[in-house]
C-alpha cells in the first residue's frame, strides 16, 4: 500500500515555490500551506491554522524575511528546509530556535546534486594548485537578472572551499546578473603556460527543486542544523542503492 503523502508548507510562492509544487507529489509530498509575502507578512501567517498540519516547510521567500519566518516555524515544531540565500548573517538566532525548540533545519548555498559534486571536484583540483605559486585561481558566476545576492551564496561557498584548500590570499571573482540565466559557476587556475576551468552550468531550476525535497524528506524525524552537504552526503545515489 501506498503511504500517505507529506504535508508540506510552502514558504514563498515564486518561481521556485510554484516548482517545488509541482515536482512535490513525484517525491512524495502533499502541498498543504503555501504563504506568500501578503498573507505572511513578517512572519505573521506562520500559525497552525494557516499551515494546514504541515510536517515540513520549505522556505524560498527573501533573504529578509527568511529569519522571522525560521523562528516562527521551530517556535511550532515544524522542521524547515531553506533554500534561498543572502540571509546568513542571521544563521545564530535561526540556529538557537532550531536548537531551543528541538527542531530540525537543513539549509544550503545550492541544492543541486551537480553542484555538491561540483564541490568536491573543485576542492581537489584547488589543493593540487595551490601547492605550485605559479597558478592563480578566480572565480566567475552568471545569474538571471531577478537574483537578488550578488555574489551568491554558491561563489561564497568556492571562495570557501579555495581558502580551505590553501590560498591564504584573496580570490578575484566577478558576478553578473542577466537575461534568464539559472546559475553558471565557473573556477579558474591560471598561469603562464595554460589556465584551466571547472565549470557547473544549470539548465533550468528543477535540480534546486528537487533538492529541496530531498531535504526535506531527510530532515523529517531529524533534530539540529545540517547543511546541504550533509543531505547529499547521506543520501547519494550510492547510499540509496
Amino acid at each position: 500500500m501506498t503511504p500517505p503523502a507529506t504535508k508540506l508548507a510552502l514558504v514563498g510562492y515564486g518561481k521556485m515555490g510554484r516548482l517545488v509544487e509541482q515536482l512535490a507529489p513525484e517525491l512524495g509530498f502533499e502541498v498543504t500551506a503555501r504563504l506568500t509575502g501578503r498573507n505572511n507578512a513578517g512572519g505573521a501567517g506562520i500559525e497552525p491554522a494557516a499551515l494546514a498540519g504541515a510536517q515540513v516547510a520549505i522556505d524560498f521567500s527573501t533573504p529578509a524575511a527568511v529569519p522571522d519566518n525560521a523562528v516562527r516555524l521551530a517556535s511550532l515544531g515544524i522542521p524547515l528546509v531553506i533554500g534561498t540565500t543572502g540571509w546568513l548573517d542571521a544563521l545564530p538566532r535561526v540556529e538557537q530556535a532550531v536548537r531551543e525548540h528541538g527542531t530540525g533545519l537543513v539549509h544550503g548555498a545550492n541544492f543541486s546534486v551537480g553542484v555538491a559534486v561540483f564541490y568536491q571536484i573543485v576542492e581537489a583540483a584547488a589543493r593540487l594548485f595551490a601547492a605550485d605559486a605559479d597558478y592563480d585561481p578566480w572565480l566567475y558566476e552568471i545569474h538571471h537578472r531577478m537574483k537578488k545576492d550578488a555574489p551568491s551564496g554558491t561563489l561564497k561557498e568556492l571562495a570557501r572551499i579555495l581558502e580551505r584548500a590553501g590560498y591564504e590570499g584573496p580570490v578575484d571573482a566577478a558576478s553578473s546578473r542577466a537575461g534568464a540565466i539559472p546559475g553558471t559557476h565557473t573556477v579558474g587556475f591560471d598561469a603562464a603556460a595554460d589556465t584551466i576551468t571547472l565549470t557547473h552550468a544549470a539548465r533550468d531550476r528543477s535540480g534546486f527543486a528537487r533538492g529541496a525535497l530531498k531535504a526535506a524528506r531527510f530532515i523529517l524525524g531529524r533534530t539540529g542544523v545540517h547543511a546541504w552537504w550533509d543531505v547529499w552526503s547521506q543520501t547519494g545515489p550510492r547510499k540509496e542503492a
